[in-house]
């Protein structure tokens, strides 16, 4: 097995919920399901962030023409289901579903013709990026796959290439490292090569956004999730070995 990443950058305008991201840094969605058949697609998003973007991201969602995936940049003429499956100031869980018509397509509908059946699907969203992990069968055509998604995107979204590797369950990487998004590990690889976390600061966190040509409060955002997501796995891992050297004294 593999896993392909990559990411998707929306232009505005182009995408509804792209844009509430965009206005709203601190707001994003993570895929807790996906799934899809040559005639539908549903899936369940998690999303997290301040009340005046949750608000702005619900109304999105209920827009008449949005219609989750859907390349198609007319009306499709699909019929889209929307439910909130729980919702809180700083929280929204929301479930999407629709048949496809004979001119919708979309990621995962492009992903089952090309790659085959099987596979599983992973998204984040962070401002206009739109994040996607297929883990995949060894043998399919990757290529060819995402030369059909940038025909079907055209000039509504820019298209990168993250990562194409196996799957190794015996590979040691940094665990921590591995759950963060690749937008926050760049920010923080950056503001230790700046020296943004040196004393005195080589760098400030204007100075770092400008270099990275983002905004100052996505950046910031971006990093106190970073450092919030290895702190955790710091404090855990630093429990774990307690517990074991309590086992280990027994």
């Amino acid at each position: 097995m593999r896993e392909f990443v990559f990411a998707l950058e929306y232009d505005p305008g182009t995408n509804p919920v792209a844009d509430v991201l965009e206005a709203n840094p601190e707001t994003t969605v993570r895929s807790l399901a996906c799934h899809v058949t040559s005639e539908s697609l549903w899936r369940v998003d998690h999303a997290t962030g301040s009340q005046a973007g949750i608000e702005a991201l619900e109304s999105a969602y209920r827009e008449p023409t949005y219609c989750a995936d859907c390349l198609v940049r007319d009306d499709c003429g699909a019929d889209c289901e929307t439910q909130l499956l729980d919702r809180s100031s700083d929280e929204l869980v929301v479930y999407t579903y629709w048949d496809r018509t004979d001119v919708c397509t979309s990621v995962p509908h492009l992903a089952l013709e090309y790659l085959g059946e099987g596979l599983l699907f992973e998204t984040y969203r962070e401002g206009r990026r739109y994040r996607w992990r297929i883990v995949l069968g060894r043998d399919a055509p990757v290529g060819d796959f995402f030369d059909a998604l940038g025909d079907e995107v055209g000039e509504c979204a820019g298209m990168e290439i993250l990562r194409l590797t196996d799957l190794d369950p015996d590979r040691e990487d940094d665990d921590a490292d591995k759950s963060l998004p690749a937008e926050q590990r760049a920010a923080l690889q950056a503001a230790v090569e700046y020296g943004y976390y040196e004393t005195p600061r080589r760098t400030d966190l204007s100075e770092l956004a400008e270099k990275l040509d983002v905004p100052r409060s996505t950046l910031s955002y971006r990093l106190r999730r970073a450092e919030a997501t290895l702190a955790t796995a710091f404090v855990a891992d630093d429990s774990l070995e307690y517990d074991e050297t309590l086992a280990v004294g027994r």
